[in-house]
């Protein structure tokens, strides 16, 4: 697939894990840092530097990092390069004195890199000093921490983080809570863009246009404008052809795309996260009395064939069939989804046009989507450690220098130039395509996967670009160039409902009950909301699933669960 697909890789940073290891020598003296205040508006201040000071903007003699990744399958190489040796090693090398060793590394495909991770832990095999998990693996990033190798890291980020790092991570301070061991902060959160998988609903407006209808902003709305896609489609579609909506529960109903969560949420609750009830308490929303009337609903769809009969078998990737080849008229996912996979619809049908719109309120006019976390993995520090300070060196200047970096910063159109970014002969930036040799995300061979990301540096840059304002910044230049031209203007549609974005409630790590009884609790949920779905069990077989699922450990949970929330409200960890 062509460059919107690396653009969105770019964006999702869930598929690739990084696992980075970091291992010292012994400094002497001091360095006076030179530039204290690069690209970052001058909050970036380095750590104070006094006599004997182990923290330098680069190490003589050289500090070697060893490291293991989980290599992304679609991520490319070019010029002979390697995961083990390729720019960013020779940058790291060169700027910081931090010489880039490579332990192992897999090709991350079906938990791959988790698996390999777990059995180095378990077979006493050397571990990285430092390791970089991803979301996908974040039972064997507690795994870890509760083995008691791993150091606490919050005394090391007060102590050594930029200000910039810092000013970021305190953006939501919630992102350390998965982390916490009895109040000592035990992993460096990995910080995404917010909104980022946030979804608003994505309508074919050719096909609206030519029926001369609006985009709905109610369910009932919708459900005309998707009976009109399908039995009076005006690109001269049977309406078994037609998949009106798009949308998919394979491996579950609360995703990024193709997401059916929100009709759910049309009824008062969000399914598989824990949601703010009235009295104050958490409660799962799955088991939520008022899912029984998003299930009603979906059957309903399904009857009518506004969803796919094969929903039940369809991941996130599968629900972005039926729009690329022109068949699906709506379908629910991020922002940014003009550029990967929307744009490829016009190879199919070239006066395609895709437009956002907002979340469909429900009969009393109530809206719900879930939001998105603000971190997406976590680093964790061994005790074994001797110069953790060096990792804050190199992650430190990826925050001041790249994470939002202004006009006339080192980088402040890319990482490496001819890798992710190339310029024009005049100095505009070219689009990905147009990359000599190629496009390569080499932000991904970076010892924190994704670089540095400021949660709330991506949707300002949106903003600009949509008030149409010329793009400056890196950010602004790479989403003027590289995404759909429809991105900016869906920023400000999914703006537009931000009060209705509800993130998961309890980001604690797994409880005790979690631990033993999650995947049993799991799977009965799915084979109980789907039997309802393909009518192979009437809507009241719901209030049995919620029967079972508090007996087989799902009330000891919630129990659990909002002891962590209580004692997080008190100010406890």
């Amino acid at each position: 697939m062509g460059t919107p697909r690396k653009i969105w890789l770019r964006l999702l940073g869930l598929s690739a894990v990084l696992a980075v290891s970091l291992a010292g020598c012994e400094g002497n003296g001091s360095r006076e840092s030179s530039n204290a205040n690069d690209g970052a508006s001058g909050v970036n201040v380095r750590p104070a530097v006094t006599a004997g000071n182990v923290y330098k903007d680069k190490y003589d003699p050289e500090v070697t990092i060893t490291t293991v990744w989980g290599v992304d399958p679609e991520l490319k190489f070019k010029n002979g390069e390697s995961i083990e040796y390729n720019v960013a090693t020779r940058w790291a090398k060169e700027k910081f004195g931090i010489n880039v060793k490579s332990l192992w590394s897999i090709t991350d495909t079906g938990g791959a890199f988790g698996t390999k991770l777990r059995l180095a832990m378990s077979s006493g095999q050397e571990l990285p000093d430092i390791v970089t998990i991803g979301t996908a693996d974040a039972a064997v990033a507690q795994d870890l921490i509760d083995s008691g190798m791993y150091a606490e890291v919050g005394s090391l980020f007060d102590k050594y983080a930029s200000g910039t790092w810092k000013a970021a991570m305190a953006e939501d301070p919630s992102v350390w809570n998965p982390y916490i061991r009895d109040g000592k902060k035990m992993g460096l959160p990995v910080l995404d863009y917010a909104y980022n998988h946030d979804y608003i609903l994505w309508f074919r407006q050719d096909w609206l246009e030519k029926l001369h209808l609006q985009v709905p902003v109610t369910i009932e709305e919708l459900e005309e404008v998707m009976e009109a896609f399908k039995y009076h489609n005006p690109d001269g579609l049977k309406p078994e052809q037609v998949t009106p909506l798009s949308i998919g529960f394979k491996t579950t109903m609360n995703t990024w795309m193709g997401d059916p969560s929100w009709i759910f949420g049309a009824y008062g609750t969000l399914p598989q996260q824990w949601n703010l009830g009235a009295d104050g308490k958490l409660e799962y929303g799955s088991v939520d009395a008022r899912m029984k009337k998003g299930l009603a609903k979906l059957k309903e769809w399904l009857g009518k064939g506004y969803i796919p009969q094969e929903a039940g078998l369809w991941d996130e990737n599968k629900t972005a069939e039926p729009a690329v080849a022109g068949t699906a008229g709506i379908i629910p996912g991020p922002y940014w989804m003009s550029g990967w996979p929307l744009k490829d619809t016009l190879q199919n049908v070239p006066d395609a046009v895709w437009v956002p719109g907002v979340i469909p309120a429900g009969p009393d006019g109530t809206v719900m989507r879930h939001g998105t976390q603000y971190a997406n993995g976590v680093t964790l520090i061994s005790r074994k450690m001797k110069h953790p300070e060096a990792f804050f060196t190199y992650e430190n200047y990826l925050f001041d220098n790249f994470a939002d970096p202004q006009p006339g910063s080192g980088l402040d159109n890319g990482l490496f130039a001819g890798y992710d970014y190339e310029l024009s002969a005049s100095g505009r930036m070219l689009s990905s395509d147009k990359i000599s040799g190629g496009y390569v995300n080499s932000i991904r061979y970076l010892l924190v996967r994704d670089g540095a990301r400021i949660p709330d540096a991506q949707m300002k840059a949106m903003l600009h670009l949509a008030d149409g304002m010329e793009p400056a910044s890196r950010l602004e230049k790479d989403v003027a160039v590289n995404y759909g031209k429809a991105t900016p203007a869906a920023a400000k549609v999914l703006l537009q409902q931000k009060e209705k974005s509800f993130k998961n409630m309890f980001t604690g790590p797994a409880t005790e009950t979690m631990k033993s009884k999650l995947d049993y609790l799991n799977n009965l949920e799915s084979e109980a909301l789907s039997a309802i779905i393909y009518g192979e069990q009437p809507l009241d077989y719901f209030d049995s699933f919620v029967a079972d699922w508090k007996a087989g450990g799902g009330e000891r949970i919630t129990r659990e669960v909002n002891a962590w929330y209580d004692k997080m409200r008190a100010g406890g960890n």
